[in-house]
């Protein structure tokens, strides 16, 4: 059966409808609604990834120039202990690594103009410099007042334990004060100056009292001989031609009155004094006055000083910095960029331009000269003194191996100048020996041609003068042969070629006044003989090429005088048999074979 709903049932069955409805229209706006925040959160939360990200980047860029813009800082940043050190204290040994340190921050300023905190520190940087720059002038020029005021003050040891000590502060002035530097050069050099002068020039003039002592005189070979007693060669006076011999004469020795030396001696002393010290002055010149070349500040350790807290930079130095602008401390006006330069050496090569080595090398050897220029002079009229007039043959030659053999030592002492000082001494002094060799062959010459007897003159050698000129002669070319080392040295040899040419024909002129053949040889023999004696007590008799040859050439000469006298004997004795045997005699007379014995019985036989 159907059953009709009632009208309340209608009605409430559309109010339901009409509710869903409406429930169903809010809860899609709800929806649209939240789909919409759901996209602006969605949005947000892209933009804070972004912004994360972002952050993260901007983190690890200020992470990466965090070490690095320590290490600039710490580099532009003067201690407050360096500079209290450098504007209350003296100079002394702390001064050294503080002014290390200090240069370290001064080329570091320089290198990093474009950083506003570096121009900020430059003015500040620049009064210290003034500073240590006045308080080191005053110090080096109050090192030199030892040597002003007294000449006992070794100056050797006070260059070597002082001055090169302190070089680290010189070196300072020379890159960042040269105007001080130059001034304090130019101070020691007329320092040194006057103290090598005054030194020299007494103690060369005490050389000069001795000399005067024992005052000897060039004569040639033939001067008094035979009648005056030879002239002695002290084989040990030939030991003064080496450096490495007697000791030097000092300077108190002059005052004892009976003190003599020879003139090697004196020669020797004044050379050796003078190789000591200027060569040791040319050491320290070239040392301590020499450029030094600058070192990479930016090194591993370039951060780590005495007076900066030790943060190293990990990436030595090279980084692109934000560089400021660099017209904000000049008022807003604009500064044209330059190129960025890529290294400390570069920057200060943009500025004073160091010395090559040959310019380097030229003015240390001008300043040196500067300083010895005097003692160069004294020990030159010393010299000249010395072989002006000329000392004997071989003293002459003994100081001329003198002069070769400290050449040879100033080379091994590396000293330039003085070589060549000592090598120009040496070159004046082989003319002089030239002089004397000629005047010794021809005085031997002229001797020889006097021996001739001739229609109107008559021969003026003695025995005893040939034999007096044969010992000079072995006395000269013994000590030649001591003082030279070579086998061939023509200036040596060649004159002692033409001294025994002379010799041997003064020994032929001088016998062959004999007319006797047998006394004629024998005398010949007597000087051959003499003169082989002598050679072969020689210092080097064997050793030496031209003893050898010269012992040669005169043993030579002795076979030839002694066969002479072994005919002439031979032809005498035949001539006693022959007449003796016209008459009887005993039988021992015609077999006697000794020459005084059948000269006797000749005789007695007439």
């Amino acid at each position: 059966m159907c059953v009709k709903p009632s009208c309340e049932q209608e009605t409430l069955s559309s109010f339901m409808i009409k509710f869903s409805v409406n429930l169903l229209d809010s809860l899609e706006d709800f929806l649209s609604t939240f789909q919409k925040d759901l996209s602006a959160v969605s949005g947000q939360i892209a933009n804070l990834q972004d912004r994360s990200k972002d952050i993260d980047n901007r983190l690890k860029s200020r992470r990466r120039i965090e070490k690095p813009l320590s290490n600039l800082l710490v580099d532009l940043c003067i201690p407050p202990a360096l500079a209290t050190l450098i504007l209350d204290t003296r100079v002394d040994e702390n001064w050294i690594p503080a002014i290390t340190e200090f240069e370290r921050k001064l080329d570091t300023l320089k290198v990093r103009v474009r950083v506003k905190a570096a121009r900020d520190l430059s003015e500040v940087a620049e009064g210290l410099r003034i500073v240590a720059a006045t308080k080191l002038r005053t110090f080096f020029l109050a090192l030199l007042e030892p040597v002003k005021t007294s000449m006992t003050t070794n100056l050797q040891v006070i260059q070597s334990t002082v001055w090169m000590k302190y070089r680290p502060l010189y070196i300072f002035l020379q890159r960042h004060a040269p105007n001080v530097a130059h001034e304090i050069q130019r101070a020691y050099a007329a320092t040194v100056r006057t103290y090598f002068e005054t030194g020299f020039r007494r103690y060369l003039r005490g050389l000069g009292w001795i000399k005067a002592r024992t005052a000897e005189k060039a004569e040639n070979i033939t001067s008094g001989a035979g009648e005056s007693p030879d002239p002695e060669v002290d084989p040990t006076r030939l030991s003064y031609a080496r450096v490495d011999g007697p000791g030097v004469v000092m300077a108190y020795m002059a005052d004892d009155k009976n003190h003599k030396e020879p003139l090697e001696a004196l020669v020797r002393s004044a050379l050796l004094v003078l190789m000591d010290n200027a060569t040791a002055e040319y050491s320290f010149i070239s040392t301590f006055f020499a450029h030094e070349p600058r070192s990479n500040m930016h090194s591993k350790d370039s951060s780590g000083s005495v007076m900066s807290p030790p943060l190293l930079s990990p990436t030595n130095g090279e980084f692109e910095e934000t560089r400021s602008n660099p017209g904000s401390d000049f008022g807003g006006e604009s500064v044209a960029p330059r190129r960025r330069l890529t290294s400390i050496t570069s920057v200060m090569s943009a500025g004073a331009q160091e010395p090559s080595a040959k310019e380097e090398q030229a003015a240390l050897n001008a300043l040196w000269k500067q300083v010895m220029d005097p003692v160069l002079d004294y020990c030159q009229t010393f010299i000249q003194n010395a072989i002006d007039p000329p000392p004997p043959v071989v003293p002459l030659l003994t100081i001329i191996r003198l002069t070769e053999d400290v050449v040879a030592e100033v080379q091994r002492r590396n000293c330039s100048p003085l070589e060549t000082y000592i090598f120009t001494l040496r070159l004046k002094m082989w003319p002089v020996f030239q002089k004397l060799m000629g005047e010794h062959i021809d005085a031997l010459k002229k001797f020889a041609e006097g021996a001739t007897s001739g229609y109107f003159r008559r021969g003026t050698t003695t025995d005893a003068a040939v034999s007096s000129i044969c010992r000079r002669y072995v006395g000269v070319f013994n000590s030649f042969v001591a003082l030279t080392d070579q086998a061939e040295e023509t200036m040596i040899f060649s004159n002692l070629l033409r001294l025994r040419q002379e010799l041997s024909k003064l020994i032929v002129t001088h016998t062959d006044k004999l007319t006797d053949p047998v006394a004629k040889a024998r005398a010949l023999s007597k000087f051959y003989e003499q003169l082989l004696q002598g050679i072969s007590n020689g210092p080097r008799p064997t050793s030496h090429p031209k003893a050898q040859s010269e012992l040669a050439y005169w043993r030579e000469r002795d076979e030839e005088a002694r066969r002479r006298i072994a005919s002439s004997h031979g032809h005498e004795i035949r001539t006693v048999r022959i007449s003796l045997d016209l008459q009887p005699q005993p039988k021992y007379l015609a077999v006697s074979c000794d020459e005084n014995v059948v000269k006797n019985r000749v005789q007695d036989r007439k």
